[in-house]
């Protein structure tokens, strides 16, 4: 059987002390190291505290810029590498009623109807352009009537105010080689303002940079190629 005595010295020291048949065992522990680890304890849990309230400050800044809430100064240049790859349009998707989650999940939300949401997103997306590719500074159209490809350079940004008072921003790349029938313009919209990867984004394209800042009904809408209607679906409803 092992006893336990435990007594505090008059110098503040905690003393421990087992007996048994055998042997007799004294810890001391100070009340310096005591408060040492007190004191790391609670460091450790406030640094658990801050970071978990950096993560939430980083999210709600997110959200911020994707609806369209930023200063100017965080708004970055970026280059064409951010919408890298072989993006799909889901114009054919609504066409074909695959996005009916998505416009029922706008109507219990909005103030239209499934049908109007509809109406809505088929003036929103319609083009005849399903797939679009992004190589390098290389951008290829694929249309109807075939392929048209074109060489581009970053032409600056743009940014946009918005009658909600929310506001985009435009990216530009202009041709600078290739087919002479490729525009001479395109414009990302992606809910970015700074360097990242693109998850989906609109496009607007044409020879006039001007007049493609005005356009802000018609807005084609790209996903990445490799995804599924399904996924995309999901990938509509989280947002």
């Amino acid at each position: 059987m092992i006893c336990y005595n435990i007594s505090l010295t008059r110098k503040g020291t905690l003393m421990l002390q087992t007996s048994s048949k055998n042997s007799v065992f004294k810890v001391l522990v100070t009340s310096a190291v005591l408060a040492l680890a007190t004191t790391s304890v609670q460091a450790e849990t406030k640094h658990s505290h801050d970071h978990s309230h950096d993560h939430a400050d980083e999210n709600e800044a997110a959200k911020d810029i994707y609806k369209g809430y930023f200063e100017d100064s965080q708004i970055k240049d970026r280059s064409l590498a951010d919408w890298e790859g072989d993006w799909q349009s889901v114009y054919p998707l609504l066409k074909s009623g695959a996005l009916a989650p998505v416009m029922a999940k706008k109507a219990e939300a909005g103030s239209k109807t499934v049908e109007q949401y509809t109406a809505y997103y088929d003036t929103g997306y319609k083009t005849d352009v399903e797939r679009i590719t992004f190589d390098g500074q290389n951008a290829a159209f694929f249309t109807p009537d075939g392929t048209l490809s074109g060489e581009y350079a970053y032409d600056g940004f743009e940014v946009l105010t918005y009658k909600k008072g929310n506001r985009g921003v435009r990216y530009i790349f202009k041709q600078v080689g290739g087919d002479e029938a490729a525009p001479d313009y395109f414009q990302f919209s992606d809910h970015k303002i700074a360097p990242a990867k693109a998850d989906h984004y609109h496009l607007y394209w044409g020879d006039d940079r001007a007049a493609l800042l005005e356009e802000v009904t018609n807005w084609p809408t790209y996903y990445p190629r490799a995804l599924s209607a399904e996924q995309i679906v999901e990938e509509m409803l989280a947002h």
